[in-house]
């Protein structure tokens, strides 16, 4: 089977950008724990949804329209790390994510993974977090390979509005 490289440029700034204090580990230097000590759920800082223990955040490099970061609040960078009440939460979280992507996007299907590791393409390996994204037949298109370019349909803050809008309440 022959393999042909698609080159992606443009993820280069986002996998380089890990300041030296995350790749070692300092959670005063990721941008997961910033983004959470900003407060409540808002456009501003792309908290979509949190509770005590999770919180669910655009993607602020998104590979699709509503591409969603689930995360435990805690910083830990391994999945056995979590404790029985965090694995439940994230789960939990990562299925209301999920159904609010359907709610608010009514997608063809819905990608959903992790990247424990660099090697394993983390962009910020220091915090582990779930990716949901909502896709479509057909929403791969010549920009991406062609140009090194992904057109998103929408801005950030109306993928906040309308996730946030369709997130399920308990």
């Amino acid at each position: 089977m022959t393999f042909e490289n698609l080159w992606a440029g443009w993820r280069s700034q986002y996998v380089t950008s890990a300041t030296v204090a995350e790749r070692a580990g300092d959670p005063g230097g990721c941008v997961f724990c910033r983004i959470a000590d900003q407060g409540e759920p808002s456009p501003e800082n792309g908290i979509v949804w949190r509770d005590d223990l999770t919180f669910a955040v655009l993607n602020a490099y998104p590979y699709a329209t509503g591409h969603l970061l689930v995360m435990p609040l805690r910083h830990l960078s391994e999945i056995g790390e979590l404790t029985p009440a965090e694995s439940a939460a994230l789960w939990q979280a990562t299925t209301d994510g999920v159904a609010a992507l359907s709610a608010a996007y009514q997608p063809d299907g819905i990608n959903m993974g992790a990247n424990l590791g660099r090697a394993a393409g983390a962009g910020i390996p220091g915090h582990l977090h779930l990716h949901a994204l909502p896709r479509w037949g057909g929403d791969t298109n010549f920009m991406t390979s062609v140009a090194g370019v992904r057109v998103m349909p929408e801005s950030l803050p109306e993928s906040w509005r309308r996730i946030n809008e369709a997130w399920p309440t308990s």
